[in-house]
């Protein structure tokens, strides 16, 4: 993937509609999902593995997985919360786990319902799965620390707890760390401040940055985080979403504005910026309800804009 310098994964057929009441019909999600593919969002996570009763969202978390699946390109992904959702997972032949915990204490006990070390526990059962079945079904499996920057019942997390929790992920054999500021606490300085300290610690594995957008800093997070080093960023089409444990609060950065970020900065995402705009009018018509964020769907390209890909050329 030498024609890129940053990953832009696409998280709200997930984390954008998790909460919304609307459901969205399946062939709405396989569309969003075609058509943010054709525009060159190359990893997309479409679902999440927990019980439909808990999420109505997800109950066709298996069709759209697997229509998913058949998109030449695509790194399809999804979330689980515990090892039967990686079981589905695996039965499925996703390509990429994204399994999720908190650093907070409380969080993850509202979230998951378990003490910390359970979760990493239960990380550790998760690997041991994925490396017992046949290497071409084996997918990559990510490591998320939700609530690293803030949480919205404990205020700011002491960094040595995230360092603590991304080790110990990574100990228990993640193929990548997700550094997650779930309810959107986190300043530039902040993100700095963690960044550095846990890719001290865990060396050489992958590690990406989950940003959302509650108090306007997501954007500058992202830069500070490009400081760090940070190469792989997840973000939502129109900036849908948000957590059920922070009221009020907005949702992810928005995928579109972040690739023209990136691509004005002169780092290529590979993403087509026109094509990416017009999958917004498939999540408009689908859930005319929900609200969508994004400065460049409305001020649209500057004049005489050169993409980072001309510039180079040039």
């Amino acid at each position: 993937m030498n024609d890129i310098d940053v990953t832009v994964r696409e998280v709200g057929l997930r984390d954008g509609l998790q909460i919304h009441p609307t459901f969205m019909p399946t062939e709405s999600k396989i569309a969003w999902i075609e058509a943010e593919a054709a525009a060159g969002v190359r990893e997309i996570e479409v679902t999440s593995y927990v019980p439909p009763k808990l999420i109505p969202q997800f109950v066709d978390a298996e069709e759209v997985t697997r229509r998913a699946l058949a998109i030449p390109g695509l790194t399809v992904t999804a979330l689980i919360p515990n090892s039967k959702g990686a079981e589905r997972g695996l039965a499925l032949g996703v390509h990429k786990l994204n399994f999720v915990m908190s650093v907070s204490k409380t969080h993850n006990l509202k979230n998951v319902r378990r003490e910390r070390e359970e979760s990493v526990a239960d990380f550790a059962r998760i690997v041991e799965l994925v490396r017992a079945q046949p290497e071409g079904r084996r997918p990559r499996i990510a490591g998320g620390l939700s609530t690293a920057l803030g949480c919205s019942f404990e205020g700011r997390i002491p960094v040595a707890d995230v360092v603590k929790y991304a080790l110990l992920l990574a100990e228990a054999g993640a193929d990548e760390i997700m550094v997650a500021d779930t309810v959107g606490y986190a300043d530039p300085a902040q993100v700095r401040a963690v960044f550095k300290a846990v890719m001290a610690e865990i060396g050489s594995l992958p590690i990406g940055a989950h940003f959302h957008d509650t108090r306007g800093t997501g954007l500058a997070n992202v830069g500070a985080a490009l400081d760090c080093g940070v190469r792989a960023f997840d973000a939502s089409l129109a900036g849908l979403g948000g957590c059920p444990f922070a009221p009020g609060a907005t949702g992810n950065i928005v995928m579109d504005d972040l690739c023209f970020m990136l691509d004005s900065m002169g780092l290529r995402t590979g993403v087509d910026l026109e094509k990416l705009l017009e999958v917004r009018r498939i999540v408009r018509e689908a859930l005319p309800d929900i609200e969508m964020q994004g400065a460049l769907a409305r001020a649209g390209l500057p004049r005489n804009y050169l993409r980072a890909e001309e510039r180079r050329a040039a």
